[in-house]
C-alpha cells in the first residue's frame, strides 16, 4: 500500500514538473539560438567556407575597429577590443548567421559627442604625464574610454530593457526608405569625419547642428594646408581598392579566395611608411602605438550616466536599427527567421557585457556583412573564427600596426561605405512607386546630414506615422462582393412580385475613429450608386436615400417613404474578414448601422466576424435576440436569408 502511494505520488510530482523543465529548455533555446544551430553544424561542408570569410572578416574588423576608435575618440586599442567582445557575445544570442557585430562608424559618431563634451582635448595637457594602470596609456585616454564604455553600458540596458518590454513588434514602423535615407545620411557623415585623414589637415572638433556643413566650410578656409604626400597616397589608395573589389566582384565565380586587398594594403603601406620614415620626413600621421594584450575587466563609471543618456538612447536606436536591417536583409536572403525581439536582447548584451571590457558601442556594419556574402559564409562560426585572429592581433601583430598611415585607413574606411552610399540609386525606385516614400527618403536624409542619425530617424518614423495618419482616413474602406452574383427576386404568394435583394460588402481596413466617418459615406456611396445603376430598384433606391443612411445625418426620416420601404424585401450582409481590429467608435459605428436598418425593415448580418467584435458588439447595444445576426460565413448568412423567407411563405400560407 505504501509503495503504491509512493509510486502514485512520484507519478503527480513528475507531472508537475517535467512541464516546467521542458518549458525552461524551450526557453533557452529560443533565448540561446546557439543551442539550435551549433548541434547541427556540419563540419564537412562549413568549416573550409567559414574560416575563409572568417580570415577576411578579422581584417575587416581591425582595421574598422583602429578607424571607428579614433572616431570615438578615443585611444585605437580599444576599437580592437570593440571588434571581438561583441562578435563572441551575438554569435551566442544573435539570430543573423550573417551578421558580423563589431565597431560601427554610425554609434562611434554619436559616443564621441559624448566623449568630447565631458572630456575634451583641452584636458590633455593636466593628465598627459601621468600613465595610469592600464596598459601604460595616460589617464586622459583611459578618462576618454571609460565615458565611451558608459556610453556603451547605458545603451546595451535600453536596448534590452526594449526587449523586457517586447517593443520588437513596433519596428515596422522603421520602413525601408527611413532606414536607407539614415544609414546614407550617417555614412556620408562618416565620410567628412575622414576628410581630414584623407587630405592631411588639423580639424577641430565639431558637431552640433550644421556641423556638417561647418566642417566643409573649415576645409575649404584652409584648403593651402592639404598635406599632398597624404592626398596622394589617400587616392592611390582608393583606387587600388575600388579597383580590386570590383574584379573580385566580377570573377568571384571563377576564383575560389578573393584576394584580400584590405591586408595587402595594410602591409604594404606599413611597410613603406617604415622603410621611408614618412612619419618624420613627410609629417604623415600615423596610428602609432598598440598596446599588447587586454587588460581585466572594469566596472564602466557609473556616476556619468545621467550626463550621457542622449547618446545613449542614440546608439540604442541607431545601432538597433542599422543591425535589424541587416539581419532581416540576410533572413531573406538565405530563407530563415530572424525574432527582432530576440535582437534587441542580443545587441544589448553585445554592448553591456563588452563595456566591461573598455569597448566602444556596437552594432553590425554593412561592409562586413557583404564581406560575409562575398566570401561565402555559412554560419555564425565564421565570425568566431575571425575573433581568433583578432586575439591574434591584440597579442602579438598589435606593435607591427603602428606604422600604418591614417590616410590609408581612412580610404579603406571610406571604400567600405560603398554599400550605404550607393543608396542614393534608391531615389529613382521610390520616385517611380510612391512619391511619399520618396519625399519622405530626402526629407529624412537631410534631417539627418544636418543634425545627426538619431534625430533623422526620429523625425523619419513620425514623419512616417504622421502621413499615415492623413492616408489611412482616405482608405477605401469598403467594397461590393460579388454583386451579379448575390441578387436575386424571390415571388410571393401575392399578385404583385416583390424585389428581395441582398447587397453583400466586404469591409477592407479596420475599424477605427480614424476612419469611422469614411466607413459610413462609403457605405452610403456604393449603395446609391448601385441602386442608381439598378433601374427596376429606383423606389428602393429613394428610399435607402431618403430614411436609412441619411438618418445618420438628420436623425429622421420620413414616414411615407418608411412604409413603402416595409414593402420591399432587401438584406444587407456585411462580410468582416478584413476587419482586423477596430475600437469603440468602429463597434459604435456598426451597431448603428444595425439599428437604423432594423427601424426600417432591413435585414443586416454580420459575417466572418472575431469573437472579440461579436462580445464588444453585443455588450455595446441592443441586438436583436430573436433573429441570428453573426454568421461564421456570407454563405451561411444567405442561407439563413433564404430559410427566414421560406418561412414567411409557409407563415403567410397558413393564414391564409
Amino acid at each position: 500500500m505504501t509503495g503504491a502511494k509512493r509510486k502514485k505520488k512520484s507519478v503527480l510530482w513528475s507531472k508537475m514538473h517535467s512541464p516546467h523543465c521542458e518549458d525552461i529548455k524551450q526557453w533557452c533555446r529560443r533565448r540561446l539560438p546557439i543551442l539550435e544551430w551549433a548541434p547541427h553544424y556540419n563540419l564537412k561542408e562549413n568549416l573550409l567556407p567559414d574560416t575563409v570569410s572568417g580570415i577576411m572578416l578579422a581584417v575587416q574588423q581591425v582595421t574598422q575597429g583602429l578607424a571607428f576608435a579614433i572616431l570615438s575618440s578615443v585611444h585605437p586599442v580599444f576599437g580592437l577590443y570593440g571588434s571581438l567582445f561583441p562578435a563572441v557575445i551575438y554569435a551566442i544570442f544573435g539570430m543573423g548567421r550573417h551578421v558580423a557585430t563589431g565597431t560601427f562608424a554610425l554609434t562611434s559618431l554619436i559616443s564621441a559627442n559624448a566623449v568630447e563634451r565631458l572630456v575634451p582635448q583641452s584636458s590633455q595637457n593636466l593628465t598627459t604625464q601621468n600613465n595610469s594602470s592600464l596598459l601604460g596609456l595616460s589617464d586622459f585616454e583611459v578618462q576618454r574610454i571609460g565615458v565611451a564604455a558608459a556610453v556603451s553600458f547605458l545603451g546595451g540596458v535600453i536596448q534590452v530593457a526594449m526587449f523586457v518590454l517586447q517593443l520588437g513588434s513596433a519596428t515596422f514602423l522603421l520602413t525601408e526608405p527611413v532606414i536607407s535615407a539614415m544609414t546614407t545620411g550617417a555614412a556620408t557623415h562618416v565620410v567628412t569625419s575622414q576628410v581630414k585623414y584623407l587630405l592631411g589637415i588639423k580639424i577641430p572638433y565639431i558637431s552640433g547642428p550644421l556641423g556638417f556643413f561647418y566642417i566643409y566650410a573649415y576645409v575649404f578656409e584652409n584648403i593651402k594646408s592639404v598635406q599632398l604626400e597624404a592626398l596622394l597616397l589617400s587616392l592611390l589608395s582608393i583606387v587600388v581598392l575600388v579597383l580590386v573589389k570590383e574584379l573580385n566582384e566580377q570573377f568571384k565565380r571563377k576564383i575560389k579566395v578573393v584576394l584580400p586587398v584590405d591586408l595587402v594594403l595594410i602591409v604594404a603601406a606599413s611597410f613603406a611608411c617604415y622603410c621611408t620614415n614618412m612619419e618624420n620626413t613627410y609629417g604623415l600621421e600615423v596610428v602609432g602605438h598598440i598596446p599588447k594584450g587586454i587588460p581585466p575587466p572594469r566596472v564602466p563609471p557609473m556616476n556619468i550616466l545621467s550626463a550621457v543618456v542622449t547618446e545613449a538612447f542614440g546608439v540604442a536606436l541607431v545601432g538597433y536599427v542599422a543591425s535589424l536591417a541587416l539581419a532581416q536583409g540576410s533572413a531573406k536572403k538565405f530563407k530563415y527567421a530572424v525574432d527582432d525581439n530576440q535582437e534587441f536582447l542580443a545587441h544589448g548584451l553585445s554592448n553591456v557585457i563588452p563595456s566591461f571590457f573598455f569597448c566602444i558601442p556596437s552594432a553590425a556594419a554593412m561592409g562586413r556583412t557583404a564581406g560575409l556574402y562575398s566570401t561565402g559564409a555559412k554560419t555564425q562560426v565564421a565570425c568566431l573564427i575571425s575573433c581568433i585572429f583578432i586575439l591574434i592581433v591584440i597579442y602579438a601583430i598589435g606593435p607591427l600596426l603602428y606604422w600604418l598611415p591614417m590616410c590609408v585607413l581612412a580610404s579603406i574606411i571610406v571604400v567600405g561605405l560603398k554599400g550605404m552610399l550607393i543608396q542614393f540609386r534608391d531615389l529613382k525606385k521610390y520616385w517611380n512607386v510612391d512619391k511619399i516614400d520618396w519625399g519622405i527618403w530626402v526629407s529624412t536624409y537631410i534631417f539627418t546630414i544636418c543634425f545627426a542619425a538619431n534625430v533623422g530617424l526620429l523625425f523619419g518614423v513620425v514623419c512616417t506615422i504622421a502621413i499615415l495618419i492623413g492616408r489611412f482616413p482616405r482608405a477605401k474602406t469598403l467594397s461590393i462582393k460579388n454583386m451579379k452574383d448575390m441578387e436575386f427576386k424571390v415571388k410571393t404568394e401575392t399578385d404583385d412580385e416583390t424585389m428581395h435583394q441582398v447587397k453583400i460588402f466586404s469591409i477592407n481596413n479596420p475599424l477605427v475613429f480614424l476612419n469611422v466617418k469614411k466607413f459610413h459615406t462609403d457605405l452610403k456611396n456604393i449603395i446609391q450608386r448601385e441602386n442608381t445603376t439598378n433601374h427596376p430598384l429606383d423606389d428602393i433606391s429613394k428610399c435607402e436615400q431618403n430614411t436609412l443612411l441619411n438618418s445618420h445625418s438628420n436623425g429622421s426620416y420620413n414616414e411615407d417613404a418608411s412604409q413603402h420601404c416595409l414593402t420591399e424585401k432587401r438584406s444587407l450582409i456585411l462580410d468582416c474578414s478584413g476587419l482586423t481590429f477596430f475600437d469603440y467608435s468602429g463597434v459604435s459605428m456598426l451597431v448603428e448601422v444595425y439599428l437604423d436598418c432594423k427601424d426600417m425593415n432591413m435585414d443586416v448580418s454580420l459575417a466572418n466576424c472575431t469573437d472579440s467584435l461579436i462580445k464588444a458588439m453585443k455588450y455595446y447595444g441592443n441586438l436583436d435576440s430573436e433573429r441570428p445576426i453573426f454568421f461564421e460565413s456570407v454563405s451561411a448568412a444567405i442561407s439563413n436569408i433564404y430559410s427566414n423567407k421560406s418561412l414567411n411563405k409557409l407563415s403567410d400560407h397558413s393564414e391564409v
